[in-house]
């Protein structure tokens, strides 16, 4: 869907459009039902500490990697987002390394070897795209992380909003600085595309995403969100005309399996997200 509205629309503000309509209407729906929706104090530093690489620094270094490189390429090194989260849970915060977890990020690196198998020489030439998605990829993965050990006592769903509002607050600066002003002459399809982003990619997912985040284990979550490549795959032809190759299919029966090994649960036992992880 991005890839369709950035026919018409420069990627920057697109993106301050969506988040700062997203965040809009889900502040008018979550204070309607009653949830406090206002920070108090130091619920503030929770919004900025987490909102900084889950919101502003994936969405911006994502969006220079985008410019820099096509968008399938970039979405190749983005989403190796899964296997930062791994290693840096392992590595730096003391995370145990189940087999279950080791089979899921070996399959998602599989996965992305498909994918950029006959992309290598064209990314090559590219190292600045390559440093701004996998600097974006590594934000993702440290908010996740974060997301998961950082304790506050701020509902979850006014801390999603408020990140969105400080990101878009950012976004729309940087916008103004690195893109013309849109006219806002959009077509019919570019209108509805603007909607979608406002309602669904900016407003129920980011809600079911950082609720899985807070109460999902950083592995079980990261490769969880896997399932977003393979829709985009199935659904490029009927939004955008791309057909998947073979490489394609292969890749998404391996995220399948990881998916599966992290969510499925053992013959008599407890599910994996549901039990400890240290």
């Amino acid at each position: 869907m991005m890839k369709l509205s950035l026919r018409e629309i420069t990627p920057m503000y697109f993106r301050a459009l969506t988040m700062t309509g997203g965040a809009l209407w889900l502040y008018a729906f979550y204070r309607a039902r009653g949830i406090r929706m206002t920070p108090h104090g130091p619920e503030w530093r929770a919004v900025a500490l987490l909102g900084l690489p889950n919101m502003l620094g994936w969405h911006v270094m994502s969006i220079f990697g985008v410019k820099e490189l096509a968008s399938g390429r970039a979405a190749i090194l983005g989403f190796t987002m899964p296997i930062w989260t791994v290693l840096i849970g392992v590595g730096l915060l003391g995370e145990r390394l189940t087999r279950r977890v080791a089979f899921a990020a070996v399959a998602v690196a599989v996965a992305i070897a498909l994918l950029v198998s006959d992309e290598l020489r064209a990314l090559a030439g590219r190292p600045v795209g390559v440093l701004w998605m996998g600097g974006a990829a590594v934000c993702w993965a440290v908010g996740t992380l974060m997301m998961r050990r950082m304790k506050h006592t701020l509902p979850v769903e006014a801390l999603t909003v408020w990140m969105m509002f400080s990101a878009a607050a950012c976004i729309w600066v940087i916008a103004a600085v690195t893109e013309p002003l849109p006219a806002m002459r959009f077509t019919p399809v570019m209108w509805a595309s603007l909607a979608y982003g406002v309602l669904i990619n900016y407003g129920f997912a980011q809600i079911i995403w950082f609720g899985l985040a807070r109460n999902l284990p950083p592995a079980t979550s990261a490769m969880s969100v896997m399932a977003v490549p393979m829709i985009g795959t199935l659904s490029a032809p009927l939004i955008v005309g791309e057909w998947p190759r073979w490489q394609d299919g292969v890749a998404m029966v391996c995220v399948m399996a990881a998916i599966a090994a992290v969510l499925l649960p053992p013959r008599g036992g407890t599910p994996p997200a549901q039990r400890p992880q240290s």
